[in-house]
C-alpha cells in the first residue's frame, strides 16, 4: 500500500508536537516545505527528528549544478529521506544533485524530481511559452530526471499512470493535489481522489490542507486512509 504523507505547511514549528499528537498513529511521514524551512531552517526539523518520523523535505532546488550538490549534502545531514529538485532544472544540474546524494551512502535521502507544479494548467503553460501538453513535459522532464539519475517524480494524478508506464516499476511517485469529493479544492486545479492515486501508481500521497484544517484532523486522517484502500 502506497504511504500517506501529511504536509505540514506552517508558519511555526512550535505548532507540529500538538498536530501529531491528534493524529493517527500509524502516519510516520511528514512534509516541510518552503515556508517553514525559510522562516526557522533546519530547526523546523527537530519535532519530527525527536519523534523518529520520516521527512519529505520539500524545497524544490532549482539552481546551477554546483549549488544544487552542495545543498543536497547539506539536506542529507539532517536526516531527511525526500527531497525534491526541479526537474526543468536541466540534465546538469539533476546529475550534480544524484551524484552528491549517491555521495551521503546510508544517510542520502531519495531525491524527487518536480515535473509540473499541480497548480499549473494548459492555460498556464501557454503563458510560459510551453508547447508540449501536461502530459508530455510530464514524461519528457521525468525521463530527463531518470535517466540522470534522480530517484523519483513528484506528478500529478492525472499524469501518474503514463509516467508508470513509461518508467517502470522502480521510479517512485509521490503525488499531491489529492482530495476527497468533499473537499474544498484550493488553488490546485488537477487534483484527484486518493484511491484514483493508488490505482494510478502513486508511491505516496500528499494531503496537507485537507488534514490539517478539517474541524477533526484526525477523522480527516483515517478518511484519506481508507478512500486509499477502496473507491467511494
Amino acid at each position: 500500500m502506497p504511504e500517506l504523507i501529511v504536509a505540514l505547511d506552517l508558519p511555526s514549528s512550535q505548532n507540529i508536537p500538538a498536530i501529531l499528537d491528534h493524529l493517527p498513529p500509524e502516519l510516520t511521514f511528514f512534509k516541510l516545505g518552503l515556508e517553514l524551512f525559510c522562516a526557522e531552517g533546519p530547526d523546523a526539523l527537530n519535532p519530527l527528528l525527536e519523534r523518529k518520523m520520516n521527512i519529505f523535505l520539500d524545497l524544490k532546488l532549482h539552481d546551477i549544478p554546483h549549488t544544487v550538490e552542495r545543498a543536497v549534502h547539506s539536506a542529507a545531514a539532517h536526516g531527511v529521506k525526500l527531497l525534491t529538485v526541479h526537474a526543468c532544472g536541466g540534465k546538469a544540474m539533476l546529475t550534480a544533485a544524484a551524484k552528491a546524494a549517491a555521495a551521503c551512502g546510508d544517510q542520502a535521502p531519495a531525491l524527487i524530481g518536480v515535473t509540473t507544479l499541480t497548480s499549473l494548467n494548459q492555460d498556464d503553460f501557454s503563458d510560459l511559452g510551453i508547447s508540449r501538453t501536461l502530459s508530455e513535459q510530464a514524461l519528457a522532464l521525468g525521463r530527463l530526471a531518470r535517466d540522470a539519475g534522480i530517484d523519483g517524480l513528484v506528478t500529478s494524478v492525472h499524469e501518474a499512470a503514463a509516467l508508470r508506464a513509461a518508467l517502470g516499476p522502480d521510479i517512485l511517485l509521490v503525488t499531491p493535489g489529492i482530495r476527497l469529493p468533499t473537499d474544498d479544492i484550493g488553488d490546485q486545479k488537477r487534483i484527484a481522489t486518493p484511491f484514483a492515486a493508488v490505482q494510478a501508481g502513486a508511491d505516496y500521497l500528499v494531503v496537507g490542507r485537507p488534514i490539517l484544517n478539517a474541524p477533526d484532523p484526525a477523522a480527516a486522517a483515517r478518511a484519506m486512509l481508507e478512500n486509499m484502500k477502496r473507491k467511494p
